[in-house]
């Protein structure tokens, strides 16, 4: 027994071998899900979570949280992160492209329009978590998943348990463990635009303690967006993934789970479209619409301005070659008295896109795009008791090291001078060559490097058979340094100041480092009553942290042109969140209703502001930092009813209110900017990137026929307008959206199902996110939502 121990330990430390080990235990497996009910009359199926780092009822979990089963995310033809908004409604998901990918929970997280994902030395505030393992980087929840067991997404801080960067929340993904039964299942799709979608899995026993598990999913679709110029389609799909496993059990005590995982993205992807032209106070010249704006000087017109359309005209290369993967060891040894765990992972991510940056058929940005390269290290090592008694308890450690490098790269093209610049420059108005910028570029080199060490312990207390206390430390120390040069050439050769400023003026050349180092606490409390069987209520506060970072997109310069070390440096988020909610199983487990009511105080929110005491300078400039203030508070419900046999239904409800309750010097809207760069107060304006209602819906219908089943599902999301840009322009508002899938098959009694599906049944046009030019000129993009896809399923077990 101590030799199969060791073996199954050093396995599992070996790829970190220089971190502290650490670690904890796996939710059972098989558990039974949401989505997943009983097709008898005896109620819905109970529902297992690991949100506290062992497998409970979710229903005897005091925390806000939903869950989403493997069955139901097969059955809404769930692949990714963004289907998951259609089934939570608290959860919402914003990408301009892969790298460009934010998600948020109850408006709190990383917003793409607010603190750029595309910046290396900044991490979200959505905890993403697969099989127990932390991603840092939130482009990695753009990719497919492959036989997911079930989705938990945890609300409001959960500093304790999952310590890594979770102010706003957590995803808790985990996969399907292999099984020493043999088994297995393939799908085969194909509808309109040439969808076509193969996913599947094996897995069963190679010895009487060794069990497998192959899984793989393939997704490619025709692009949904013309582009008039070049007549190809862009924003085509192409996504692979596959992971493997293997689960080690030589007895009843010990575990051990490997898998290896690697999924790609290659496409002709992420262009946007043109969505409507904002006015600003800057000179007629300097504005993209009117008479004597930017494109009547081109005698240029897009290529529509209805962007469900769905045209473009770009002229500059796009394309989309990014992938990840990684491999981690799960040990799990019963101890009798407890479990201790270790996970040992370690994860790669690899970027590199082209896109059009100026979003026009005119050549002015030629290229752009940024080649980077990630890995993770972390290991953690948890102690959770066994038993039902009194006390419960889960104590551990965890260390975590990331490098990320980079290399931005932009060249402009010969309509970039009179588009950025303009016809003369300078105070004695230097005329200015049409090539000036054609051929100008930037290069550079970034190195991002973190490390992070945590302890932490979460206590539960029954202090009489019906009510239960927790509280719950984490201490996390944080070390980060980051690397940032850059260099400009190419251009005609000009000796003229005016002329060298102006072309200075929209690239500089740049070198910096920086270091931050922080530590935090970080923690929860609860109370939660057991007022009878089927009812339990809760109250508590929980305190979380964003760690800061590292500006690794450029700084500010001051008179001198030199970057303003004193911005470089953004602090940490420290979020402070109350809550309250009832939890209800009623009617012999046939009605679920869970009710939850929060608020949120973010101190030190990263936001932009536009001010000169840091930066030292005669103008007022605009940099990544910190912000005093922003609350959210809200009421969330959740409903589960099995109406009849072979019938249930779902819906869950979100109303928030947020706001930037105290952000003095913020950018101002489009609408009131001019010339010089000023600041605004946004103190007591709406939060951008939060809908103010959000609901979710659903319906699975099983009806005997024959000697099978017809199968029905439908599932429908509606979100209320909010403004995607910080700004808060009248221009970047975003309208209201309802979106509707179903299916509707046949089961046959040997296990083969047939089925018929549509995306977007009701074919809604709306936007998912949207992009305001760079250089404000008042021409804002868009990404429109995929038109009605039709198309047919046919699934059979193995």
């Amino acid at each position: 027994m101590s030799i199969r121990l060791s073996a199954l330990l050093l396995t599992a430390a070996a790829p970190l071998v220089a971190l502290p080990a650490v670690g904890q235990s796996l939710p059972a497996p098989g558990a039974t899900t949401q989505g997943e009910e009983d097709d008898a009359t005896d109620g819905l199926a109970d529902v297992t979570v690991t949100a506290r780092r062992r497998a409970e009822n979710a229903q005897r979990v005091p925390a806000a949280l939903s869950v989403v089963g493997g069955a139901l995310l097969d059955q809404s033809y769930t692949v990714n992160t963004q289907g998951l908004t259609t089934l939570i409604p608290s959860l919402n998901y914003s990408s301009a492209n892969p790298r460009n990918t934010a998600f948020t929970i109850r408006g709190l997280g990383s917003s793409v329009v607010a603190v750029s994902q595309a910046n290396d030395g900044l991490e979200p505030g959505v905890g993403f978590y697969v099989d127990q393992v932390y991603h840092a980087r939130p482009a990695t929840a753009a990719f497919d998943f492959a036989d997911i067991e079930q989705v938990e997404e945890l609300r409001g801080p959960q500093g304790t348990l999952f310590g890594k960067n979770t102010t706003a929340g957590a995803l808790n993904i985990t996969t399907r463990a292999p099984s020493f039964t043999q088994e297995g299942f393939a799908e085969l799709s194909y509808g309109e635009y040439n969808f076509a979608q193969a996913k599947g899995w094996v897995s069963g026993p190679i010895t009487d303690s060794i069990a497998y598990r192959i899984s793989g999913v393939s997704t490619r679709r025709d692009g949904v967006i013309d582009n008039v110029r070049t007549g190809r389609d862009t924003n085509t799909l192409g996504t692979q993934a596959v992971r493997g496993q293997l689960l080690f059990k030589p007895d009843d005590t010990i575990q051990m789970r490997v898998i290896a995982d690697f999924t790609n993205f290659q496409a002709y992807c992420c262009g946007q479209v043109y969505l409507r032209t904002g006015t600003s106070l800057r000179a007629a010249n300097r504005q993209f619409g009117g008479p004597n704006g930017l494109a009547a000087q081109f005698g240029y017109a897009p290529a529509s301005t209805n962007p469900y359309d769905r045209k473009t005209d770009i002229d500059g290369p796009l394309g989309v070659d990014t992938n990840e993967g990684g491999v981690s060891a799960i040990t799990d040894w019963n101890l009798g008295f407890a479990t201790l765990t270790s996970v040992t992972a370690w994860r790669f991510w690899n970027w590199d896109a082209e896109n059009d940056r100026d979003y026009t058929g005119l050549p002015v940005q030629l290229s752009q795009h940024i080649p980077s390269r990630q890995d993770q290290y972390s290991q953690e090592l948890r102690l959770a008791s066994n038993g039902a008694g009194p006390l419960s308890y889960v104590v551990g450690l965890y260390g975590f090291r990331q490098r990320l490098t980079g290399r931005p790269i932009s060249i402009y093209g010969p309509a970039a001078a009179r588009y950025l610049i303009g016809t003369t420059t300078g105070a004695n108005n230097t005329p200015v060559p049409s090539n000036l910028l054609d051929g100008y570029g930037q290069d550079g080199r970034t190195d991002f490097r973190s490390l992070s060490y945590a302890a932490f312990g979460e206590v539960n207390y029954r202090i009489i058979p019906t009510v239960t206390a927790t509280l719950g430390l984490r201490y996390t120390q944080e070390d980060k340094d980051g690397y940032y040069t850059t260099t400009v050439s190419g251009g005609p050769a000009t000796t003229s100041t005016a002329l060298i400023n102006a072309r200075l003026g929209v690239l500089r050349p740049q070198r910096y480092e920086a270091h931050d180092s922080d530590g935090s606490l970080s923690g929860r409390g609860n109370l939660a009553w057991q007022v009878t069987e089927q009812t339990m209520a809760y109250a508590s506060y929980a305190r979380g942290f964003k760690s800061g970072g590292i500006n690794m997109s450029g700084l500010p310069l001051d008179n001198n042109n030199r970057p303003v070390l004193a911005t470089a440096v953004v602090r940490p988020e420290r979020n402070e969140t109350y809550e309250v909610g009832v939890k209800n199983t009623l009617f012999d487990r046939r009605l679920i209703l869970n009710v939850d009511a929060f608020y949120t105080k973010v101190h030190d929110f990263q936001a932009t502001v536009v001010e000169n005491s840091l930066t030292q300078t005669v103008q007022l400039r605009g940099y990544l930092s910190n912000i005093p203030e922003v609350t959210v508070k809200g009421v969330e419900a959740d409903v589960t009813a099995l109406i009849l046999p072979g019938l249930s239904a779902r819906t869950s409800a979100a109303y928030s209110e947020g706001a930037y309750s105290d952000y003095p010097a913020g950018p101002c809207p489009l609408e009131v900017q001019t010339a010089a760069t000023a600041q605004c107060s946004l103190t007591g304006r709406r939060l951008a990137s939060l809908p103010r209602f959000a609901i979710t819906a659903g319906l699975d219908y099983v009806r005997p026929v024959g000697g099978g089943a017809l199968t029905l599902h439908v599932d429908t999301a509606s979100r209320s307008g909010y403004n995607g840009d910080p700004g808060l322009s009248r221009f970047t508002y975003i309208r209201g959206y309802n979106l509707t899938n179903a299916n509707i098959g046949y089961r046959f009694a040997d296990g083969l199902e047939l089925i018929v599906w549509a995306r977007n049944l009701l074919d809604a046009d709306y936007i998912q996110n949207l992009t305001i030019q760079a250089g404000n000129s008042g021409l804002i993009l868009g990404s429109p939502s995929d038109p009605r896809t039709i198309g047919g399923t046919m699934r059979f077990s193995l």
